[in-house]
């Protein structure tokens, strides 16, 4: 999108008054959008996004400035204005803007680029259909949402590092609500990865859909759920959602060394069981939260965060490495070219253990099996959450019992991968947006089936999960 001597300019002008550190992000985006509401498309959304940000870091400074126009007058004054922030005297540098280059990519089998809009909008319409399809007089309402992002960047900086890159990515969404008798309940299910539209080819779309209505509808029946103190089985089938919000944010190193972590001055230390090693890795083939370079041109690599139990290390970007005299990980992420890059999760999930998952069932012999997690939140600081049951049964001597809904789990964190006991040799994932400081960025993460050997379960009934439930 910018020659090589044009970058020159704007990074030398961003350091003409000083300054430790100067980059350019530049971002060329095309985006589609589609959404099935009641039957009927709802919104067909395409467009593309483009412009560039330069960064300046002065010691604890950053200042950064962006523009939608890539024309050289435009981005030499938005370099000028980042330029404002540095002190101290010129930083002579000759960048000779090498080409950073890493031996591997994403298989694309089809760009959604040259897939029609049409042929998008007919997987909605069929996802849609077979939702509705489940049961015609319970499914209610039915949501559909497809979206494709092809994203071209070229980054470069004062280190001399130079990188283009193209990412790819296809998602499809779909939330069925059931209602009878006066019961609403509702299922939801996502599918995404760095990949092109042959994530929803074939039946796919038919897939995800019904999995969601018929979970809408299976709700319906569900007694309410036990409340109080119980051990808690989570398979790996619900997904990472725990470990994201209630461990990963706060093993982000800016939180960290804002003190806004409870993690914060413990690596080195136990911080879980001896069973549980927790990673972020965003080299993993096609999942969601994946790349080959992050928001700063620097390659992504596997970072174990928690090993046996043992605090091992955080996720840093440039600023918060350079605070620490240490290389960035690769987790320097941004939403877009109007953001500045802040370190972030990619895939973060508690690595498989050797159990077999429905042994870890039959030796948990009382308790809750969460199968689906909802939404929640977590408190970073202290690593306090709270999460809905999105799907969950009763464990009743070893086995699989009644399906229970209306459940919450309370908790805190580090204390629950304390309380870890068994760890399971599957692995599921999940995936999403993370939201943080008014940035959305795509993620995955996942988890094994896990046994937590008690954990606080909010419900509608009182007594313990042994089938011996008394209505309130």
């Amino acid at each position: 999108m910018l020659d090589r001597q044009l970058l020159k300019e704007v990074l030398d002008l961003a350091l003409s008054a000083g300054g430790d550190f100067a980059d350019i992000f530049v971002e060329n985006k095309a985006v589609t959008s589609i959404s099935c509401e009641d039957g009927r498309i709802e919104r067909v959304i395409t467009g593309v996004e483009c412009g560039a940000g330069v960064r300046v870091l002065s010691g604890e400074a950053t200042s950064y400035a962006f523009t939608n126009d890539l024309s050289r007058d435009s981005l030499l004054e938005v370099a000028r204005i980042a330029s404002h922030a540095a002190q101290g005297e010129r930083w002579e540098n000759c960048m000779d803007l090498r080409r950073k280059q890493v031996d591997r990519a994403f298989a694309i089998k089809r760009r959604p680029d040259q897939v029609s809009t049409e042929q998008k909008v007919t997987v909605v319409q069929a996802a849609d259909r077979a939702a509705r399809q489940v049961d015609r007089e319970k499914i209610k309402q039915v949501q559909v949402g497809y979206g494709d992002v092809v994203q071209q960047v070229v980054m470069a900086n004062s280190d001399g590092d130079f990188v283009t890159d193209e990412r790819i990515r296809t998602r499809l969404i779909v939330q069925a609500v059931a209602m009878d008798n006066g019961v609403l309940q509702t299922g939801y299910e996502a599918l995404g990865n760095v990949g092109g539209f042959e994530l929803v080819e074939g039946d796919v779309a038919d897939v995800l859909a019904r999995t969601a209505a018929e979970r809408a509808v299976k709700m319906l029946g569900a007694r309410p759920a036990p409340a109080g103190r119980m051990p808690v089985v989570m398979a790996g089938e619900a997904g990472g959602t725990m470990v994201h919000e209630a461990c990963g944010h706060g093993l982000e190193a800016d939180l960290v060394q804002k003190g806004l972590s409870v993690y914060a001055g413990k690596v080195g230390q136990k911080v879980a069981a001896a069973a549980v090693t927790v990673l972020d890795d965003a080299t993993l083939d096609v999942h969601y939260g994946s790349y080959v370079f992050d928001d700063e041109a620097v390659p992504a690599e596997k970072v174990v965060l928690i090993k046996d139990g043992v605090l091992q290390d955080f996720l840093y970007d440039r600023l918060t490495a350079r605070q620490e005299k240490r290389r960035s990980n690769g987790h320097g992420r941004r939403e877009s070219y109007q953001h500045k890059p802040i370190p972030r999760m990619a895939n973060t999930y508690i690595a498989p253990g050797r159990e077999n998952p429905e042994k870890i069932i039959r030796e948990a012999r009382q308790g809750l099996l969460v199968k689906k997690m909802g939404g929640g939140q977590v408190n970073t600081t202290t690593g306090d959450f709270v999460f809905d049951v999105a799907e969950g049964y009763l464990i009743v001597d070893g086995q699989v019992g009644p399906l229970v809904r209306g459940a919450t789990l309370t908790g805190n964190g580090p204390e629950v991968l304390q309380q870890v006991e068994m760890v399971g040799a599957d692995l599921g994932f999940t995936i999403g947006t993370c939201g943080k400081d008014g940035q959305g960025v795509p993620v995955s993460d996942a988890q094994p089936t896990i046994f937590i050997k008690q954990l606080v379960v909010g419900g509608t009934v009182s007594g313990q999960a042994n089938g011996e439930i008394r209505r309130l």
